[in-house]
């Protein structure tokens, strides 16, 4: 597991992952304000194609920390997507030398289908930012947990 990194003194900006296989969804935010919002969702099924967009989004947000979805079952167990959130975690914190943290991230689907509802966005506009909104969820819930860093 990607360690937790030192206090950052300064306001930093902070970019989340809710990974899927074909999905990336990705937030983001900073220290300074605490709050996360959705930025984009990665659709790149060919691992080629997904490294170049993440290379991309983190050298134009020049992110001091990045956040991980971690899904589990509901009660707790991993399971295969464990593993591959771990070792994407792992390929972002070895790739861009930045500190990567971990959130469970259960239920966050479903939160972020309940916050898209509560907007009016429904059907392919819903379909198209939900996995963008399922990692502000994520990094909301970081921020929300004292998380400062």
């Amino acid at each position: 597991m990607p360690e937790v990194a030192p206090e950052l003194s300064v306001p930093s900006t902070l970019l989340a992952f809710d990974f899927g296989h074909k999905r990336i969804g990705v937030a983001i935010g900073n220290t300074l304000t605490r709050i996360a919002r959705p930025l984009t969702t990665l659709h790149a099924e060919q691992r080629e194609a997904r490294e170049m967009a993440l290379r991309a989004l983190i050298t134009e947000w020049q992110p001091q920390k990045l956040v991980v979805g971690l899904p589990v079952h509901i009660d707790g167990t991993e399971h295969e997507m464990t593993q591959r959130a771990r070792r994407f975690a792992r390929w972002l914190e070895e790739t861009f030398r930045l500190p990567v943290t971990l959130v469970d991230e259960r239920l966050t689907t479903q939160e972020a289908q309940r916050l898209l509802d509560e907007s009016g966005q429904r059907g392919e506009k819903a379909r198209a930012v939900r996995d963008a909104v399922a990692a502000q969820v994520i990094l909301q819930a970081y921020f929300d947990e004292g998380n400062n860093k």
